[in-house]
This record gives structure tokens, sequence and C-alpha cells, in this order.
């Protein structure tokens, strides 16, 4: 059994950027520039963008983050988005979900241009992702292809099953994984809370990609002998025992799991640093198609 380390991947893929970085401010070009938004407080966002800023570092990028209240009004952050949207020096926008309530977030999301859209999220890069088109791709999904091909497992022909429908998620990763790629070319079922036959499907699957967002969901009993598990899950679990007060889960029972997988991503520390991974070569791509 095999862990699809996502550090050791994500690592490849950073050295990689900082590499391409650093022979850019040779030539005499600046970096990269990141722009994240961050509306509130929510501890999660504070993390993620915490680590997306973090990594832009690591990698030579240069990043701005622009915080509002809370309270702020939709006709404030869309003026924000459009001013970043005509500034040159910006090759990428990130609005860090989910937003306030008196927000419309489909709203925000399609605002962001789609030459700066390095989430992947505008409906334009959704409807190019669709048919096949070049495009900025969801960050968690791009990232799990980069595990793939990190860890040269084959794709091809396999039954993939993906549990969850989200757009940022399920839907993306099961349009990649039928694509026409060196890493894709499975036959994919897309399954979610009203699939009947769950265990059924997922007892089927070469590849299974849990992002139902339920800790330890997957048992050992719902997966086949020598499947590929990809847990994209990542929930905060209560437990007293611990420092924090809590730990983080994953959508598969890891421990039961691991015993049949032929590899599987643990979490912590699978999937999630490859989302960053994703985030950052879409950044770069942004770049690059500026100049």
């Amino acid at each position: 059994m095999q862990i699809l380390d996502g550090k050791i991947a994500s690592k490849a893929v950073k050295d990689q950027l900082k590499l391409q970085t650093d022979k850019l401010i040779e030539e005499g070009k600046r970096p990269p520039h990141l722009v994240a938004i961050l509306v509130g407080s929510n501890g999660a966002s504070e993390t993620y963008v915490a680590s997306k800023v973090k990594t832009c570092a690591e990698v030579g990028y240069q990043s701005t983050l622009i915080r509002f209240e809370e309270s702020i009004e939709e006709r404030i952050l869309l003026d924000k988005i459009e001013q970043l949207n005509n500034d040159n020096e910006i090759d990428g926008i990130l609005v860090q979900l989910p937003l306030p309530k008196q927000i419309n977030e489909s709203k925000i999301i399609n605002a962001v241009h789609p030459s700066k859209d390095v989430d992947g999220f505008n409906q334009v890069s959704v409807g190019r992702l669709v048919q096949g088109l070049p495009t900025f791709v969801p960050a968690t999904p791009f990232g799990i292809m980069l595990m793939l091909e990190h860890y040269k497992l084959e794709t091809k022909g396999k039954h993939a099953v993906v549990i969850g429908r989200s757009n940022i998620v399920g839907r993306p990763m099961s349009i990649l994984l039928s694509s026409n790629l060196y890493y894709g070319n499975c036959t994919v079922t897309l399954c979610h809370s009203h699939t009947a036959n769950l265990n059924e499907l997922c007892l089927q699957a070469d590849i299974l990609v849990a992002a139902l967002g339920k800790p330890g969901y997957i048992k050992a009993d719902m997966v086949k002998e020598g499947a590929i598990i990809l847990d994209v899950g990542i929930t905060r679990v209560d437990d007293p025992s611990t420092n924090k007060g809590y730990v983080i889960m994953g959508d598969v029972d890891f421990k039961s799991v691991a015993e049949k997988a032929s590899a599987i991503s643990p979490v912590p520390g699978g999937v999630g640093p490859m989302t960053i991974a994703g985030l950052m070569k879409n950044t770069m791509e942004a770049y690059l198609r500026k100049v």
C-alpha cells in the first residue's frame, strides 16, 4: 500500500515553480502576483488564506491580502474586484469562500475576469473545462490530477467513482477523470446524497474520490481490494484528549481502508497541500498568458 503524500508531491510542484519564478526575475521580469480577498474572520478561511500567502512567498510570487469586514456591502466588493481586473500588475484573483449572507457568491465569482480566475470557478472557466478547452481548473481537482501524475498512477480504462457533486470538487473531478488526458480516460460514476446503491458502486471503483464532507464515512467494506483512494474530506472533529481539543478527519476511515487500498491519500497531508499547489500552478499560467 502506497501513501499518497501531498507534502512530497506539492513540494515537487513548488520547486519547479520556484525555478520558473527565479528565471523570470533573472531576466528582469516581475514575478507572478496573486491577490486574495478575505471577508470576515472565519477561522478556517483565515487558515486557508494564510497558507496560500505563505506558499506564494515560498515560490517567489508576490501576494496581496485584502481584508473586508463581515458587514461589507456587495457593491463595494464588486468595485474592488473590478479594480483588480483592470490592474495589469495582478495575475490572479481569488475570493475566499464562504461569503456572508448579504453577498451573492455567484455574482462575486463571476465578477472575477476569466483571465485572472485562478480558482477556476467563473462560469466561463467551467464552460471551457466541460468542452475540453484550455482553462483554469478548480484547485482541488487540479491538485488531485497533479498527485496522480506525481505518483504515476494508471487511470486509463479504470472505473472512477466520485462521491460529491459540488462545483468546487465533485463535478470538475468527474470531468477531468473522464477527459481524454494522460491521467484521465476513466469511466466515471458521479454519486451524491440521493444515490441509492452507493456501497455497491464504491465496491466497483478502481479509483474512489471521497468528497462528501462526512468524517470516516467510507469504511473498508465499501472499498474494492487494490483500489486507489483519494480523500478530499477535511472536518474538525471534537477530541478532548488532544491539545487543540479536536482532530482533523477525512471522509475515509483511513486505518481500515488503508489495509485494502493499493494507494491512499491521508488527511491531513494528502489532497490539502495539492490544492495549494494547483492554485500556484494556475497563477503561473495566468502570468504566462500575459507575457
